[in-house]
């Protein structure tokens, strides 16, 4: 512990309060209940800059200034760290350049810019960013303020371990801490193992980015190939020489985590704090959960640091649709059904009453026809295990598809095409209806119709609304067409005819 517990006064001593504050501590009431823990959130991303940076940052960039600096500083950053050094020199009165990747949210490159810093983009991820601004820093004969691997950033960060020790005392039993370059885990181990051996630390890494786990297994620093990108606040190839010289010391475990699973703690976040965070703000919570799952830990008190806030708004709608899976909530299945009539009703009927999020059919020459279907649960695996063993029972050929990268991210907007030889002999009409989102309003509507009309494409997705949209496309020619909405209109449900859209013109008739 010689290394980390240096960093004691370091940490005490710093002058981060001068812009950033002391980010209270929200207990996650709901998750706290479900998991029979004491859940606790770090709220750093209710700083000014929604982020946990700014306190390294203006902890390097303030003693500098004392030193008497005046010349421009330059950084690299994902965007968080770049945010913080803007800040930093605009309350410093330092002019400051800030080198970017290219694929950096907009939301913090236009943040950076309001801030007064000068924005250069280049680079695919981090690091090649972080090399091109180093060697212009040099070509400048300029000070490059690195974003981890410093022990005045380090320090910064460490204060944030020091407010959780002053507001907890010494009751907590693990604290988990995102992990990127390692600053910020490197400075709250190093001064919470300092004070109190005893509690654990946890550094959380997305399982495509888990550069301190590949470390740690190796017994030494490595680099990643690549890395991903989705939590781009922790992208980072290479765990930082100094912040791991420090973690390597104390460190109680890592915890990898799936995009998915911090899709669902995204979600958990906003339901306990009605704020948003950013893939990497929820990183640590993610891993608290799964670690908390998997140990099966009762009555402890876990902290996680929510380290930020910075979303692109349109990254959203990626979220929301991959958190059910992320709480093995829901199941992607790709099911062969006999195709003839009235086969659609019947296998409908073998799911019962069960959340139907996502129904892709279109009708094929084949003797059977596969369906993309997604099913949601209140009870994760155990419910999903009954509906597989249901159906494999009833004698319906599938194929789970809920790890499928591919189905998650395209093939799942991709079923359907254009009409087989003999819809197209047979006429095809196309309907948009809006279904109530209430069990049963499936089979009702199929019921309703009595096995009368061969359904040949049924595309059908729940967003979240009260109401279903569900694209249907009926075996019928336009003279049946005043008999079909006869028997729709009977239904009560809301309807269209959309079989004139040029889009089904184009791309499924």
């Amino acid at each position: 512990m010689k290394k980390s517990s240096k960093y004691v006064n370091k940490i005490r001593s710093t002058n981060v309060y001068d812009v950033a504050l002391k980010s209270p501590i929200t207990k996650a009431v709901g998750l706290s209940l479900q998991y029979g823990n004491n859940i606790l959130l770090k709220r750093e991303d209710m700083q000014p800059v929604f982020s946990f940076k700014l306190r390294g940052a203006y902890n390097k960039l303030s003693k500098l200034h004392k030193k008497g600096i005046t010349k421009p500083v330059f950084a690299a950053s994902a965007g968080n760290h770049a945010q913080g050094v803007a800040f930093a020199s605009l309350k410093l009165g330092l002019k400051a350049t800030i080198v970017m990747p290219v694929t950096t949210p907009s939301i913090k490159i236009d943040s950076v810019k309001r801030l007064g810093a000068k924005v250069i983009l280049q680079g695919d991820n981090f690091d090649e960013a972080f090399k091109f601004g180093k060697d212009l820093a040099k070509k400048k004969k300029a000070t490059f303020i690195h974003p981890y691997d410093d022990p005045d950033v380090i320090a910064g960060q460490g204060t944030i371990g020091m407010e959780i020790l002053d507001a907890l005392d010494s009751n907590i039993d693990s604290i988990f801490v995102p992990v990127g370059g390692g600053g910020l885990l490197a400075g709250v181990g190093a001064y919470v193992k300092s004070i109190n051996p005893k509690i654990k630390i946890y550094g959380v890494e997305p399982e495509d980015a888990a550069c301190l786990d590949a470390a740690v297994k190796a017994n030494k620093r490595v680099s990643l190939k690549e890395v991903g990108l989705f939590a781009d606040g922790v992208a980072v190839k290479q765990i930082g020489k100094t912040t791991y010289s420090l973690i390597e010391e104390w460190i109680d475990g890592v915890v990898t985590v799936s995009v998915d699973e911090i899709c669902a703690a995204v979600q958990d976040t906003f339901q306990e704090t009605r704020t948003i965070p950013e893939p990497a703000g929820a990183l640590a919570l993610a891993g608290l959960k799964k670690l908390t799952k998997k140990k099966g830990w009762k009555n402890r008190n876990l902290v996680a640091i929510n380290s930020g806030a910075n979303l692109n708004f349109d990254r959203l709608s990626h979220i929301v649709e991959r958190v059910q899976l992320g709480e093995n909530k829901e199941v992607l299945l790709s099911v062969k059904i006999p195709e003839e009539k009235g086969s659609f009703r019947k296998f409908c009927k073998s799911l019962g009453k069960r959340m139907i999020s996502e129904f892709n059919y279109r009708a094929d020459d084949k003797n059977e026809a596969s369906i993309f279907v997604a099913c949601r649960f209140n009870d994760g695996l155990k419910e999903k295990k009954a509906l597989l063993s249901d159906l494999r029972k009833k004698g319906y050929p599938l194929e789970d598809l809920s790890d499928n990268e591919v189905a998650k991210l395209h093939v799942k907007h991709m079923v359907g095409g254009r009409a087989p030889v003999k819809v197209i002999n047979k006429g095809e009409l196309l309907f948009r209806v809006r279904f109530p989102e209430k069990p049963g309003a499936l089979i009702n509507f199929l019921d309703k119709l009595s096995d009368s009309w061969n359904i040949t494409l049924f595309h059908y997705r729940n967003q979240g609304a009260a109401y279903g949209r569900v694209l249907v496309g009926f075996e019928a020619k336009p003279s049946q067409k005043s008999k079909l909405i006869k028997q729709l209109k009977e239904l009560e449900y809301p309807f269209w005819d959309e079989t004139d859209n040029p889009a089904y013109s184009a791309f499924l008739e």
